[in-house]
This record gives C-alpha cells, structure tokens and sequence, in this order.
C-alpha cells in the first residue's frame, strides 16, 4: 500500500478539467487499497471529502509561503514514505502562474526524502505570444519546470508530445523517465436508457431525425468553429438536430442564433447539467463533432467522454495528435481547419447508419483499452504505459 499525497489547484466543489480528474484518480487509488491525502485551496470553506479513503487538506490558499509552512506541518504529521503527485498547470499554483517559490519547495521536500512525481497536464506558456509579459512569464514557466524536473523521480505526461517539450528543461538528466498517462472520462456511463429515450423525444419533438452533439467550454476557435459549421449543417439536413453540451453552451447558443436565423429552433443547449444529465446527453446524441484547433489528443476530456459513452465521432488530427489516431477506426478525423470537410463528412455519416455503429463499437473498445481510469490506476500503482525514456 502506498500513501499518496495528490498536490493540485483545484478539487471539488471547484470547477474544472483538473478539479474532476483528481477526483476521479484519488477515489480510483483510495478503491484500490492505497491511503490518499488530497492538498489544495479552500473552496467555500470546503474542507471534506465525499470519498472513502480520501483525505482531502483544503488549506493550501494561495500557494504562498505561509500556506506551505501550513502544509508542511500538517504533512509532517502523517506517517510513513510520502509519495507526491503534483498535477501540473503553472497556472493553477497562484502567483499569476509564476510560483516559483512552489517548485522550490516541491524540490526541498523531494531532496529531504519525499517521492516526487509529476503529472504534466499543460508543460506552461510557449514563446512568441505577442508581448514581453507573455514571454516572461514563458521563461520563468521554464526555469520552474527545471526546478521540478530536477528531483522528480519520474514524469507522467496527458500527452507524448508533451515530453518532447519537457526534455529541454531536465538540468540533463538522463535518467529521467517520461510516462504517458491518458486522461479518462470525467462523466461515468449510466444506464439510463429511458431517460435517453425520453431526450430525443424532447430535442426531436417526436419526428426522425437525426441529433449531432457538441461537448465542450466554448474557447474563442470552438465557437468560431460552430458559426461556420451549423448553419451550413441545418441548412443543409432539415432533419438534423443539434445538442451543445457543456459549460457555456448557453452562451454558445446565444451567440449562434443570429447567424442560424429561423435553424435556431433545432439547436438546444445543455450547459449546467449534473454527470448523469451529461451521460444522458451523451447517450441521446447520434454522434458528436468535436473540432480541436490543435488536434484529438488523449488529453481531451471531452472526447475520452464521447469514447466512453460509445459514440461515434467527427474531429480533427493536428500538432498533438497522437499518432495511433491516424489509422484509428474509433473516430472518424480530417486535418484540424478544414471545416468544409468536416461538414461534408458529419453530412455523409447522417445517411450511414451502419458505419455510425461500427465507429460506435471501436470507439467503446478502444476507450476500454488505453484510456480508461481503471487503467489509469494500474499504470500509477505499477508505473507502466512508458512510452518515452
């Protein structure tokens, strides 16, 4: 048994991408036998966990000095081998994304006997955005991974791609390990068939047709995407339906009605629902297009959703795509920026049943397979699924 300490921005009641992975990966641990101790800021006083087995320390504020003196005492305290697992986002450590007093102390604490291990969800800032503050603050995201890099015992990465971008910044450490470690699905497969029955019935008013989901935080490239994409979509298809899933479908929608004019009436939006609302939605949608500005990767949780949940996939390979997904029969995948393409393919897929439920059976067995959190849990509990050293 290992007593893992998880050291995260987020958790819940906080929203977000970080918040629900850890919460997902510390029960998955705890379920497995191993004791865990989640460390991260105070939430509305929040302070408790709703998982047995996991400890959860919301006092760790704004991630500055005080708050890591406060941390190590109460750490200290805990017996054994401490085993951390820092889920990393620069941004999510306080300091305007440059704490590097933080990873200073990560590495005092590994130097002083601690497991230090690293799951990078975004490596920091790239240069060249435009400003010197951007760029700064691209520098100083680099000398903090040095300063992680430095006494990791070894890195798991969402992506590997993302190791190619670390190995600069390992003070020369041959000896580091990189570990790839997909991250799962954030919303649990329910068996909710009349629930699923009863939304289509809902979105489609009782007639045929056909739904096309969308899930997703609506950054700037994805509602650009959708302006262009589903006025032609509904123009296009009479009978075609679409269901935006997700925070900020609302505004989505509110943004899309002006260009949809009278097609408006056949796009519905679903932005605060529970996870078994999401399971449902998902369930309810024919298939989904999921356009990525940078490409599918196994960092989206929002498409390890759709592969959960058996659905048939539109998107998009790009600069992190893996390259497994290339020759995959579990999405169907054009280059990211060909949006007549894409909509030409969703189009196609609409009058073809028969492959919309082959693609739906890989895309189920291909999520079992490598993305899955009970594989996850294998991989952290046996440090396996390498594919960079």
């Amino acid at each position: 048994m290992k007593t893992w300490h998880i050291i995260t921005g987020e958790y819940p009641p906080a929203a977000g991408g970080v918040s629900d992975y850890c919460h997902h990966v510390a029960a998955g641990l705890a379920a497995a036998g191993d004791e865990v101790h989640v460390w991260c800021p105070s939430v509305n006083g929040s302070s408790s966990s709703d998982q047995p087995g996991v400890h959860v320390h919301a006092i760790a504020g704004s991630w500055g000095p005080a708050d890591r003196d406060r941390i190590d005492a109460a750490m200290d305290e805990i017996p054994g081998t401490k085993h951390l697992l820092v889920q990393w986002v620069p941004h999510a450590f306080g300091a305007r994304s440059v704490n590097v007093g933080f990873c200073r102390w990560m590495r005092r604490r590994a130097r002083t006997g601690d497991v230090l291990d690293v799951m990078v969800h975004e490596p920091g800032l790239g240069f060249g955005g435009g400003s010197l503050r951007h760029n700064a603050a691209a520098a100083v995201h680099r000398l903090m991974l040095t300063l992680l890099l430095s006494r990791a015992r070894r890195v798991w990465v969402a992506i590997p791609a993302w190791a190619e971008v670390l190995r600069p910044w390992t003070a020369g450490r041959r000896d580091l390990t990189f570990l790839w470690l997909p991250v799962p699905s954030n919303i649990p497969v329910e068996n909710l068939n009349g629930q699923v029955a009863t939304r289509r019935a809902e979105l489609l008013r009782g007639a045929d047709g056909i739904i096309l989901g969308h899930f997703s935080t609506y950054p700037a490239s994805t509602r650009v995407a959708l302006r262009e994409l589903l006025p032609a979509l509904l123009s296009a298809a009479p009978n075609l339906h679409v269901q935006l899933l997700g925070r900020g479908a609302d505004q989505a929608l509110a943004e899309l009605k002006a260009p949809l004019g009278v097609d408006a009436a056949r796009v519905h939006a679903s932005a605060d629902a529970t996870a078994t609302q999401l399971s449902r939605d998902l369930q309810s949608c024919d298939m989904l297009v999921q356009p990525y500005v940078d490409g599918v990767s196994s960092r989206r949780g929002t498409l390890m959703a759709c592969l959960a949940h058996g659905r048939p996939v539109v998107t998009t390979t790009g600069p992190l795509s893996e390259p497994f997904w290339k020759d995959s029969d579990s999405i169907v995948a054009l280059p990211a920026g060909d949006l007549p393409g894409l909509a030409r393919t969703i189009l196609d897929l609409a009058r073809q049943p028969e492959r919309r439920s082959q693609v739906a059976l890989s895309a189920r067995a291909t999520y079992e397979r490598r993305f899955s959190l009970e594989r996850l849990i294998h991989s952290l509990r046996s440090d396996t699924c390498a594919v960079h050293s």
